[in-house]
């Protein structure tokens, strides 16, 4: 079930989500809700406790999708690529992005809160 909901958003956000839509081949509704979807289902850093925001400092890309990604991109290199792997090498990235924001933000919490030493202090 769906609820039809209508926004009026800035004009460079909509920029955003057409240039999202015509990249992905989609329709802007579709992108829209997928980028609403990520937003809700991503966790709040900030209101996690320290030991789960030490471990999404640590976090990385497990082997066997950085392996998959390694080869699609070889792949794309060589122009070898047809629409469903360039399809599945956008899924990939974008896991791959949202996975390093997430880290992001994990390490920028964590040197807020003191669990970590921000970079500077490490170099002297």
């Amino acid at each position: 079930m769906s609820e039809q909901l209508t926004l009026q958003i800035p004009e460079d956000l909509a920029r955003r989500a057409q240039a999202l839509a015509a990249a992905t081949n989609r329709r802007l509704e579709d992108a829209v809700v997928d980028w609403i979807n990520r937003a809700v289902s991503e966790p709040v850093v900030e209101s996690l406790p320290d030991d789960q925001i030490l471990l999404l400092c640590e976090s990385s890309l497990e082997p066997s999708p950085q392996e998959e990604l390694s080869q699609l991109l070889a792949m794309l290199r060589e122009g070898g690529l047809g629409d469903a792997d360039r399809q599945r090498l956008d899924q990939l990235m974008a896991a791959y992005r949202r996975g390093l924001v997430l880290k992001a933000r994990a390490l920028k919490e964590a040197v807020s809160r003191g669990l970590k030493p921000r970079l500077s202090d490490d170099a002297a």
